[in-house]
């Protein structure tokens, strides 16, 4: 069956990253992770305490510690040459919250990321809620200087579970910061996680939908990932509760992608973590079956990413 879907160069029937990355670079290009000590709101007091229920770490699973930026750009630089060859890398600022901290040390990384040789873009990773005045500037400083995505954890657009998974700020307040970035030009990629507690599919569909209605320039699509050690992880551990399963994960995937406009890239549709931290869902683990089910899953049913959204805007 012909693809009927525009932006791809092989069987994808959404718009993947390696896509992208051939169209905006001329080639494939790799994600160098970086921790370079940040903290979040609710981590550290100022909103909250004990971050989202979710979070171990600020997810920077592969990232390596207590290093400079310099140091681990060195050590990411030789995992991926050690890979794939020589190849231009992206910076990219993974752990906690990578814009709450004062500018001026904001600054100093993320030109010394921009400084390291190879690093042909930066991708920084905060919250809508810690974009200061200033911290916009500096980033429409950087926008002007490289390629530059700054991504936003979205996760639900319903109030009711931002609260349960003790975000600490409204969706409201997500809209505000992420139209601030719209206005400087900054190129943005939005984190949706599907089974969330207390979330039926219904209502991650229409997280998906409002998200598209803001046409951003990327997303995220991933499992929640129950961690052990998290505040859900030791929930779970005392009384496990119904999980999407995988086939469940697909259908919900493959609705999503009907009702994102197009021209979104699909940054992740499945997540990567530390699997011998992971309590559940198992199925999770094998990246290649779920990939591969959402790929059968389009194709069977003759759909792509986008198929809906046109019908939905009018």
């Amino acid at each position: 069956m012909e693809n009927p879907f525009k932006y791809s160069s092989d069987n994808k029937r959404y718009h993947t990253l390696n896509y992208h990355f051939k169209k905006t670079f001329g080639r494939k290009m790799y994600k160098a992770v970086i921790d370079c000590g940040m903290t979040c709101p609710n981590i550290d007091g100022s909103k909250g305490v004990g971050g989202c229920i979710f979070c171990d770490g600020g997810s920077g699973y592969f990232t390596q510690k207590n290093i400079s930026v310099t140091e681990q750009l060195h050590l990411e630089t030789e995992r991926i040459n050690s890979k794939y060859g020589k190849v231009p890398i992206i910076a990219y600022f993974q752990a906690n919250t990578n814009t709450y901290a004062p500018v001026d040390k904001l600054r100093e990384i993320y030109n010394e990321a921009l400084n390291f040789p190879g690093v042909a873009a930066i991708s920084i990773g905060t919250r809508a809620d810690c974009l200061e005045k200033d911290v916009l500037e500096l980033l429409s400083e950087l926008n002007s200087q490289t390629n530059l995505t700054v991504e936003l954890g979205l996760q639900s657009v319903h109030d009711f579970t931002i609260n349960k998974i003790n975000r600490c700020y409204t969706h409201d307040e997500f809209l505000e910061g992420y139209f601030k970035l719209k206005e400087k030009g900054i190129r943005v990629c939005l984190h949706i996680i599907n089974g969330l507690p207390y979330e039926s599919a219904d209502m991650m569909i229409e997280t998906a939908q409002q998200a598209a209605m803001l046409h951003p320039e990327g997303v995220k699509l991933q499992m929640l990932h129950i961690i052990k050690g998290t505040k859900l992880g030791k929930t779970y551990d005392k009384s496990p509760f119904p999980l999407l399963t995988r086939d469940e994960y697909i259908d919900i995937i493959v609705k999503q992608l009907e009702v994102l406009p197009p021209e979104t890239v699909i940054e992740r549709i499945t997540g990567d973590g530390d699997k011998s931290k992971l309590l559940a869902p198992k199925w999770a683990m094998d990246k290649i079956a779920v990939l591969g089910g959402i790929d059968k899953a389009l194709a069977e049913r003759n759909t792509w990413q986008g198929k809906n959204y046109y019908f939905m805007v009018k």
